[in-house]
């Protein structure tokens, strides 16, 4: 729990990163249904990436087996050798070994569209806070999941319902 605060604290702009540091430790103790999970990528003992998925529901109580993926991050010293994308990649095989149908990401377009994210399958469903930026609001629906609900206002597991993190 200890590198993981201080891997955030490191990575993240500092006017970011104890905000972000808190969320990636409360998420370690979410308890939820299906089940919160993260992945980290070490060598020799050292920390270098971390990735948490947590479970998002809508408010009108459809079935829906969908995730955040949030937060992410990698040693500044080991940035750009490929970390990000392989605990990425880890997490959404994962996701659909679980039987996830979509995935959401709040983050850097640029960054998530190489793994299939995409603003315009984000848009139908709305998120309970207002988005200081917006156009980072992303989705990624997985295959054999074409019934998905339309639209609807997602919900979220509780460390993630801190309108500041949006």
């Amino acid at each position: 729990i200890a590198a993981i605060d201080r891997l955030y604290r490191t990575a993240f702009p500092s006017e970011e990163a104890e905000e972000v540091a808190e969320l990636a430790v409360a998420l370690l103790n979410e308890a939820s249904v299906p089940e919160s999970f993260a992945l980290v990528s070490e060598q020799e003992g050292r920390l270098l990436g971390h990735i948490g998925f947590s479970p998002v529901g809508l408010q009108d109580g459809s079935a829906f087996a969908g995730f955040t993926l949030a937060p992410l991050a990698v040693d500044p010293e080991v940035q750009g050798q490929g970390i990000g994308s392989r605990l990425v990649e880890a997490g959404l095989r994962r996701l659909r070994s679980l039987g996830a149908a979509i995935v959401f990401v709040y983050g850097d377009p640029v960054y998530y569209r190489r793994f299939g994210f995409d603003a315009a399958c984000a848009t139908a469903y709305a998120v309970p806070y207002d988005l200081q930026y917006p156009f980072g609001w992303q989705a990624l629906k997985l295959p054999g999941h074409e019934d998905l609900p339309s639209a609807g206002t997602l919900t979220f597991v509780p460390s993630l319902q801190r309108p500041e993190l949006w």
